[in-house]
């Protein structure tokens, strides 16, 4: 009697008919999970290693600068000086923290208005035509809007002020305003779109109007997430380089008017990185200021994720 053939692609089967792979479930779960771990393990370590380099690199200019911590918080940032070269980081922390409240000012309140409306007011027709175009201006590289607001922008708000030039801390805050707000509105609507409709329906069954409703039981409701977004969004607004580099004028000095020209750390290590000599004074200068903002950043998203996680467990 012929003994019967089977096709490659069939799997080999056991007396229980089931293919030979099934028999060790144990195993694959096993493997799979010391998979998942070395993997989170693996991006952990890059961030630690990113920590280390940077704070490696910084710390010869710490320890060895004639400037002393005090001249790096408080001085002038002026390292093309001949007679007197100053490294104080203080007027780049105060152009990123300038810019970052002109683009909070403007793109918390209308993005939380916009997450408002298309969580809760627009229709599925609105929603359509709306978030694919959120999405879209999410998309759009840094470069592209820098050239917008160097070519566009800039000039309308020269025109607007009577300025002699329009490259100021206004056109970067508004600009990066306009970066935020797509991860400000899309994580706002989730968290709006979480609260329960139990909640919706209590308030209206007594009495409330939809407006009520929204105001006074969605939006504290949603409190949480919201935050996170706008914490979120901003993070992106401080570490933004090139839309600011091209758009604030680029000027190191102290100043709380946002319509003169600053200069943000960002802007500072793009604009200087590639033209100082390697292990140079200067060199390491940067690396304090990449320090500085890697902190902030960091410390930022921090808030935003414990935010969040809170926000998931409630």
């Amino acid at each position: 009697m012929a003994t019967p053939s089977f096709p490659n692609n069939v799997p080999a089967l056991n007396s229980s008919n089931q293919p030979i792979w099934c028999l060790q479930p144990q195993f694959t779960d096993k493997l799979i999970g010391w998979i998942l771990k070395i993997t989170a393990l693996t991006s952990i370590l890059i961030v630690a290693l990113i920590f280390f380099y940077i704070g490696s690199e910084a710390a010869p200019f710490l320890s060895d600068n004639h400037m002393g911590l005090e001249g790096l918080l408080t001085g002038k940032w002026n390292p093309a000086s001949s007679v007197d070269k100053q490294y104080g980081l203080l007027p780049l922390v105060n152009g990123s923290l300038l810019v970052t409240i002109i683009a909070g000012l403007v793109a918390v309140p209308v993005s939380l208005a916009a997450a408002t409306y298309i969580a809760e007011i627009a229709g599925p027709t609105e929603n359509s035509i709306l978030k694919p175009i959120i999405e879209l201006l999410a998309g759009i590289p840094s470069v592209v809007i820098g050239f917008f607001g160097l070519m566009v922008l800039a000039p309308a708000v020269k025109a607007v002020f009577g300025l002699p030039s329009g490259l100021n801390a206004l056109s970067a805050g508004l600009l990066l305003a306009l970066m935020a707000m797509p991860t400000m509105i899309s994580i706002s609507e989730d968290a709006l779109r979480s609260v329960p409709n139990a909640f919706r329906e209590a308030s209206v069954a007594l009495g409330a109007s939809k407006i009520e409703t929204i105001f006074f039981v969605v939006l504290p409701a949603g409190l949480p997430g919201i935050t996170a977004a706008m914490l979120l969004g901003l993070g992106r607004v401080i570490g933004e380089t090139m839309a600011v580099l091209m758009v604030t004028g680029n000027a190191p000095i102290l100043t709380l008017s946002p319509l003169e020209s600053v200069r943000t750390m960002t802007a500072t290590v793009a604009a200087e990185m590639g033209e100082v000599p390697f292990g140079s004074e200067h060199y390491h200068a940067l690396f304090c200021v990449g320090v500085t903002l890697l902190f902030a950043t960091f410390l930022l998203n921090m808030s935003a994720q414990a935010i969040l996680r809170r926000f998931q467990t409630h």
